[in-house]
């Protein structure tokens, strides 16, 4: 008895561990080389969409980790989108305020490093399942960009569709 427990269980879970993760919360950041965002420098990241996360709304971030002694209060980037089956990526030119009028950062601080987590889009839907690839470039005058150290792509569940 207590073997045919111990099997159904194992078997339960292994079940269970070889389904595909819901999307709750996509979150990866990437270095950037030197700390100097160059324009050829384009950091992607790809999110793996079932079709039950279709069902779902979701907040789109941009995380930006720099230096005190980057040179301004905001960032530019272009931020292109590929969904799954398309060959061609939509493409947007969004400004990131690290920075409030006075100067001060409005990220979290700790020591001369600040972290940024900045909203993109808020409720946003994924229509159809599968990978979608979002890229990041740099869009500023001066190149390369000095004292960026990281950015990255956070996804997180914001409720249902309606």
């Amino acid at each position: 008895m207590k073997r045919i427990f111990l099997a159904t269980a194992g078997f339960l879970l292994l079940a269970a561990a070889c389904k595909p993760p819901k999307l709750d919360t996509y979150e990866k950041n990437l270095e950037i080389p030197g700390h100097e965002w160059a324009y050829d420098y384009k950091p992607s990241f790809e999110v793996k969409i079932q079709p039950e996360d279709t069902a779902y709304l979701y907040n789109i971030c941009v995380n930006v980790r720099h230096t005190d002694a980057y040179p301004y209060s905001n960032i530019w980037l272009l931020i292109g989108t590929q969904s799954p089956g398309d060959s061609t990526s939509r493409e947007q030119r969004v400004e990131l305020p690290l920075a409030d009028v006075t100067g001060k950062w409005s990220g979290s601080g700790l020591d001369d490093i600040y972290e940024h987590r900045i909203f993109i889009q808020q409720r946003a839907t994924f229509d159809k399942p599968g990978t979608y690839k979002f890229t990041f470039e740099q869009n500023m005058r001066q190149n390369p960009l000095p004292h960026v150290m990281n950015v990255g792509l956070r996804i997180e569940k914001a409720g249902t569709r309606q």
